[in-house]
């Protein structure tokens, strides 16, 4: 993944790459699905690098890993997986970066903005901040 513009938008600048026995198949796989999380609307230009891992012991419960070492916007991300075939580790990887996008997201001012239900406090009439960090109420203190 390079840092070029396709269309009107940038292609994020990570490196998807192996280290051990892993096919260019695996490896595409994998590509993918880091790919497919980070072309999510509204999140920040991502960089890093993604590296997979097959250990040699054949032995290995879980021969499979990846660490995800990724900059988003002004947040660092880092995510392991580690899973007995490819194709799991791929899924796992992507879901773990799919919930800490969502973290992301939401320290980037992508989360919820909606006002509070009326239970919570929120709704018409609900008051605002003053400038002593008090909330006030209409007729309220």
């Amino acid at each position: 993944m390079s840092g070029e513009k396709v269309g009107a938008r940038e292609v994020p600048r990570v490196r998807v790459r192996a280290e051990g026995d892993v096919s260019a198949d695996a490896l595409a796989y994998v590509r993918e699905k880091v790919t497919a999380v980070l072309d999510r609307s509204g999140l920040p230009a991502a960089s890093g690098e993604v590296r997979i891992t097959r250990a040699a012991a054949h032995h290995a419960e879980r021969p499979w890993s990846a660490v995800a070492d990724l900059k988003v916007g002004a947040s660092a991300v880092v995510v392991h997986a580690e899973e007995p075939t490819s194709q799991e580790l791929a899924d796992r990887l992507r879901d773990r970066l799919r919930r800490r996008m969502t973290h992301v997201l939401a320290a980037h001012g992508g989360g919820h903005t909606a006002d509070p239900p009326p239970w919570r406090g929120g709704g018409p009439g609900a008051g605002h901040v003053t400038e002593e960090g008090e909330r006030e109420r209409s007729g309220q203190m």
